[in-house]
């Protein structure tokens, strides 16, 4: 796929595979970058034909959200952009403002699943999709370019902001019609918001809702709370709350609720691929699925296995939601996501949200007769062992090292299991992944990959 390719081989500095991120206030996430990020993406959004665009600006519930919303927003008013504040929401309300006000553009103050000392920032389009890696460098591009300090609207023509606040509750108001006619709404459910941007959002739900049985919890953030010993980092936390409530279904977010992860009754995992092989068949039943389901290299053999046998298709693509819509476009696909809870269904978002993919969940698996306390065992997933493995930070790996090693492991395991080596984005890592349906011959393979890098790479 000619446009995945380029994606790989894209070099950027500062973006990251979910925008720019750091520790706030130091390295890349302070506020003078803040600053000149938002004046570049106007910039970026003026050179291609937008002038003075409209741009929604969301972010999280950390401590260092408002002084880097504030900077942000200095920086694209500066280059005359109209800019409509939205306060604490999720990435995907973001994404659903931007289509709801037919904005050019929108960004989110956000580290995701980060500790509350992170932060970031990233960048949506017109339609709600987070950018491309080219738009990306572009963006980067304009930040040594003179014109970035030389380009000074004045008087009528520096931008104005307003407070849209009232989204939120638009939002809240879409995610509710998802769920209120399933009687799953009446059900003793567990929700962790992992102290992040769906806490406000799932009370305004519950409201809507009006079932006095769900327990919320993860939902009292204090700016450094946010995903500590909550959230989908930590399932075990969601998994006593189900347990202690009797709760039919335990509800995870991160930080800002574009992942979810659920746990059936007994507090046992619904991870991604699960999550993909139900909303798959239901899909498929009313005829919109398109042409097959996306996930990553990640997700487990057992999820090809299992929608084969419903002559539904699985495309495979490199780790990061960005990638994961962007095959789905190229194969005419309207469900893909990752094994981490990234889920994305074309027919009511643009962006993983993992509100709205654990209320379609529960909606399908009720439509369908699912019993949500059997999948993960009729799952039957293929063992899995991931290693990371150091690597000197100037090793010059050679590709084809890497192909022929995987290679001769895959012919070992003669189609009951698969190989993945990936190197680490962000460390001096390579991430060597075995799945296979022998756990003794996973270990085995597993222990000579690694010897094998570490004799050459080390």
């Amino acid at each position: 796929m000619k446009g995945l390719e380029e994606s790989e081989k894209k070099v950027r500095c500062l973006f990251g595979t979910d925008g720019v991120r750091d520790v706030a206030n130091r390295g890349v996430m302070t506020p003078e970058m803040a600053l000149r990020l938002g004046r570049s993406y106007v910039l970026y959004l003026t050179e291609r034909g937008v002038p003075r665009p409209r741009i929604v600006v969301g972010r999280d519930t950390r401590r260092s959200g408002k002084m880097l919303e504030d900077a942000l927003v200095a920086g694209m008013l500066s280059a005359g952009a109209q800019v409509l504040t939205l306060g604490v929401i999720p990435t995907p309300g973001v994404s659903f403002a931007v289509k709801h006000i037919k904005a050019q553009g929108g960004v989110v103050i956000s580290a995701s699943h980060n500790p509350a000392e992170y932060n970031g920032i990233k960048f949506l389009n017109n339609e709600g999709h987070k950018l491309n890696d080219d738009a990306e460098a572009a963006i980067e591009d304009y930040l040594g370019d003179d014109l970035i300090d030389d380009w000074r609207p004045t008087g009528a023509s520096i931008g104005e902001v307003q407070e849209r606040k009232d989204i939120a509750l638009v939002y809240a108001q879409w995610l509710a019609s998802l769920i209120s006619s399933s009687s799953m709404s009446c059900e003793t459910l567990a929700f962790d918001c992992a102290h992040g941007a769906s806490a406000p959002i799932l009370h305004i739900i519950d409201d809507i809702v009006g079932n006095h049985k769900w327990q919320i919890s993860g939902d009292v953030p204090d700016g450094l709370n946010i995903n500590e010993g909550v959230g989908v980092m930590n399932m075990a936390y969601i998994a006593t709350q189900v347990k202690n409530s009797g709760a039919k279904v335990g509800v995870a977010y991160d930080g800002d609720a574009d992942r979810v992860l659920l746990t059936d009754s007994q507090g046992r995992i619904l991870d991604g691929d699960i999550i993909l092989w139900v909303l798959a068949r239901w899909l498929a039943g009313k005829g919109k699925l398109g042409n097959g389901v996306v996930a990553t290299v990640m997700s487990n053999l057992s999820l090809e296995e299992h929608l084969k046998k419903h002559n539904i298709g699985v495309f495979r693509c490199p780790v990061g939601d960005r990638y994961v819509l962007e095959m789905m476009k190229y194969r005419g696909a309207y469900l893909g996501g990752e094994q981490s809870g990234h889920i994305i269904i074309r027919e009511f978002t643009s962006t993983g949200d993992g509100i709205c993919t654990g209320f379609v969940f529960m909606k399908a698996c009720e439509e369908m007769g699912e019993d949500i306390d059997s999948l993960v065992d009729r799952f039957d997933r293929y063992p899995q062992l991931l290693r990371n493995v150091e690597v000197c930070r100037n090793s010059v790996i050679d590709p084809t090292f890497i192909t022929d090693i995987s290679q001769e492991a895959n012919r070992k395991l003669m189609g009951q299991g698969r190989v993945l080596i990936r190197a680490s984005g962000t460390e001096p890592l390579m991430r060597v992944l075995v799945e296979a349906k022998d756990p003794k011959l996973m270990e085995d393979i597993s222990k000579d990959l690694v010897d094998q890098i570490q004799m050459k790479c080390c």
